[in-house]
């Protein structure tokens, strides 16, 4: 009686099907049982079994009850062309195919779930419609899963609980990554923090993340259950100290953000999609043009000390001397150097052709974070008086540290900062705090976030300097695929201290690996742990490399890799290749590859390492085909550049 039950329930359930413009990823959406779900399909292949949908608000139970109205199944195909500098491509031309699919509850339409289909990239999102004189809602849970093929393993960054951690920081997103473990795990029993790679099988890749989070709702995670299924979660009630809600509250009609599924049969979808900032548009318009590029920082070399009105001269000098086009002036300047004097640091850097980043405290309700600048970028009448004097001595961008977490409210932070810097015509870049999440394309005065284990524990911590080459191996696949990454590394001292004595954390990495990650890590501001001695102590070969190095990018292309193992890749500035590549592996990394941006029979530079990591930089000629004999020793790098 029950199985006949089922069997009737079923073939009354709706079920559409929907594809990608070139046909290999299918999408099938149903309402089973009443409960609206999902499945994916690419080239054939399952790379999502039947997977929940649904919304729990405070106006209904949109997880159950449902049916799917076919007749309202609106299906186009959606192609836009648009131009960002700061992203891994500059140009991008979209298409994927919309499909709209309303479902009802007590025969009245409740919600659309739209989905956009890619040749890569599969995204999602709801639209909840209002109910009688009901114009507000309160999301309470969203169901929204991805059920894991069986076999498939994870590549995951766990997240952390609030209120731990330095002074009560966390969360920072400056966890480490698990690699390869079986699905059905929940990290430390909060789930994990985005983007979150898996690997079906032999079958390709799968990374979830989502985008076009703003203050219009709480930013998420991934929890983890024993099937294998991993769902939507909002953020913890114990984030921001405890104070704001953990659900999200939207008008009605209103949307939630987009949760995005990028597949593959390798990586190359994975490293090169740009799904993140397809999806979201401009929220206000740039104030100004914005400048990008190069810069340094004392701070990582040389700590807390380092912040001081000689030292930053001395760096000023330094920036000069490297064509660079910014320095970042770290926590406690407000106390160490005090404003008269960054005034006059401003008017000294400007004097040779460099601006200032300047760095604050978050501040607020959420952490015991001591350093100052504080009490300013969480108020706005602060905030803003406090930018009208940055605008009025020419600092070109901010450094804030020490969010609280992922609430709606500290979204609202995030954007309130943003718009008002833009008045100003000031850059924002982020410390201890979540992914970017479309935030180039959303905010234009954005440049980017730390959200990942950076260069900082690289100085606190020998045993990050041993691990540095296998957490390297991992960004590319992961963290940098979703938004710019501001990691502040590729130093060049041997030792991490200002006098690069022999104490102290000390880099196991070799300088061609430095110049690598330097291409490897995407930002378009990128402060480099170099210091004022590697003028006289590093290779001139590798000082003239990071002299010229791009920050902007037009191009990215996957070549060979895996996460924590090594990576082979390469970025296009203008009409010119750089192809890089390092290992994490115990053994020499042999590869032979084809590398058609170069042609064969010219020439180019090639950095490379013996197995003492010690470097080199020789004019090669390139092979019949294009074909490159590569040769990367453990915590080495390699660096092939196009010449002129």
């Amino acid at each position: 009686m029950a199985a006949s039950l089922m069997l009737a329930l079923n073939v009354q359930a709706e079920e559409r099907t929907f594809s990608s413009p070139d046909g290999k990823i299918q999408v099938c959406v149903c309402d089973t049982d009443g409960k609206p779900g999902y499945s994916i399909t690419y080239d054939g292949n399952q790379f999502l079994k039947p997977s929940p949908l649904g919304l729990m608000t405070s106006i209904g139970d949109y997880t159950q009850g449902l049916t799917m109205i076919p007749e309202k199944a609106a299906l186009r195909l959606v192609e836009e062309s648009y131009t960002l500098r700061t992203i891994k491509q500059s140009q991008v031309d979209y298409k994927a195919t919309e499909a709209v699919c309303t479902f009802a509850k007590e025969d009245r339409p409740v919600m659309d779930i739209i989905f956009r289909i890619s040749d890569r990239d599969v995204a999602l999102k709801y639209r909840v419609y209002p109910q009688g004189d009901t114009r507000s809602c309160v999301v309470f849970k969203e169901t929204t899963g991805f059920a894991m093929p069986d076999g498939s393993t994870s590549f995951l960054c766990p997240q952390v609980k609030p209120g731990g951690g330095w002074m009560g920081t966390y969360p920072s997103y400056e966890t480490g990554y698990s690699l390869d473990e079986p699905v059905g795990r929940n990290g430390w029993g909060e789930g994990y923090t985005f983007p979150c790679l898996f690997r079906n099988g032999d079958k390709g890749w799968i990374l979830i993340s989502e985008t076009g989070v703003s203050s219009a709702y709480c930013a998420s995670r991934l929890m983890g259950h024993e099937s294998g299924l991993y769902t939507i979660g909002y953020p913890q009630e114990g984030e921001n100290n405890g104070n704001g809600t953990a659900t999200a509250g939207i008008p009605l009609p209103g949307e939630t953000p987009w949760r995005t599924i990028t597949l593959g049969a390798t990586l190359a979808p994975i490293m090169e999609t740009t799904v993140p900032f397809d999806l979201v548009k401009p929220l206000y318009e740039p104030s100004k043009e914005y400048v990008y590029g190069a810069g340094s920082w004392s701070w990582i070399i040389g700590m807390d000390a380092s912040t001081n009105y000689d030292e930053q001269k001395r760096y000023i000098d330094f920036t000069a001397e490297m064509g660079y086009q910014t320095v970042l002036i770290d926590a406690l300047w407000d106390t160490q150097i005090g404003r008269d004097r960054i005034a006059e640091l401003a008017e000294y850097a400007a004097s040779k052709g460099v601006a200032l980043f300047l760095w604050y405290n978050s501040n607020g309700y959420w952490n015991n974070a001591p350093q100052g600048p504080k009490g300013i970028m969480d108020n706005t009448i602060a905030r803003r008086k406090e930018m009208k004097w940055m605008q009025s001595i020419g600092i070109r961008g901010i450094k804030v540290d020490f969010f609280g977490g992922d609430k709606q409210t500290t979204m609202k932070l995030y954007e309130d900062i943003l718009a008002d810097a833009n008045d100003y015509g000031i850059l924002c870049v982020f410390h201890g705090c979540t992914l970017p999440r479309g935030w180039e394309r959303m905010y234009p005065n954005y440049a980017s976030s730390e959200a990942v284990l950076a260069s900082e524990n690289l100085h606190f911590s020998q045993g990050s300097c041993d691990h540095e080459a296998f957490n390297a191996c991992i960004h590319p696949f992961i963290r940098n695929t979703v938004g710019s990454m501001d990691f502040g590394g590729s130093a060049l001292n041997k030792y991490y201290n200002a006098k690069n004595a022999p104490f102290g954390s000390r880099r196991r990495t070799s300088d061609v690996f430095a110049l690598a990650t330097a291409v490897m890590f995407q930002s378009p501001v990128q402060h480099f742990a170099l210091a004022p001695n590697n003028l006289t102590d590093a290779p001139a070969w590798a000082m003239d490399f990071m002299k010229k190095v791009p920050t902007l990018w037009d191009e990215v292309r996957f070549i060979d890799g895996y996460p924590g193992k090594y990576v082979i890749m390469a970025r296009r500035h203008g009409d010119q290749w750089y192809v890089v590549g390092i290992n994490a592996q115990k053994e020499t990394l042999k590869l032979k590859v084809e590398l058609p941006m170069f042609a064969a029979g010219s020439k180019v530079l090639c950095y490379s390492d013996d197995e003492d990591l010690n470097g080199s930089a020789a004019e090669v000629k390139v092979k019949k085909n294009s074909r490159f004999d590569i040769e990367i020793p453990c915590n080495g790098g390699i660096v092939i550049e196009q010449t002129r």
